[in-house]
């Protein structure tokens, strides 16, 4: 059935699509995690629009449930792993930023002489 029926289910082919554009941007953001792509990480982090399903597709029907709580599940797990990642970036850059601002050490010197 489809959201112009009476009932308030929505259609699973249209879920089903939706469902799949949904695992195609967790398969890439996933992908860029394990390529250690930092730009891509990076442009993940900066994405602010959360996701909502589009109003006229109506409830989740319920053959599809288990299929959007497992994608639910890979879908956090994969936002865990960015939010570690951007963590681990913004320390080593400000790691870099306080050793280029450090103050230099003097360098060894060794004199080559006979004895």
């Amino acid at each position: 059935m489809t959201a112009a029926h009476s009932s308030p289910e929505g259609s699973s082919a249209e879920w089903a699509t939706v469902l799949e554009e949904m695992e195609g941007e967790i398969l890439a953001a996933q992908q860029s995690l394990e390529d250690g792509r930092a730009e891509d990480i990076a442009a993940w982090s900066r994405r602010t629009a959360d996701w909502t399903p589009p109003q006229d597709l109506g409830r989740l029907p319920m053959d599809l449930r288990e299929r959007a709580a497992r994608l639910l599940q890979h879908q956090l797990a994969v936002a865990e792993e960015l939010a570690e990642r951007i963590l681990q970036s913004r320390q080593q850059r400000d790691l870099a930023a306080r050793m280029s601002y450090a103050r230099t050490r003097p360098a060894a010197a060794f004199v080559d002489r006979a004895l």
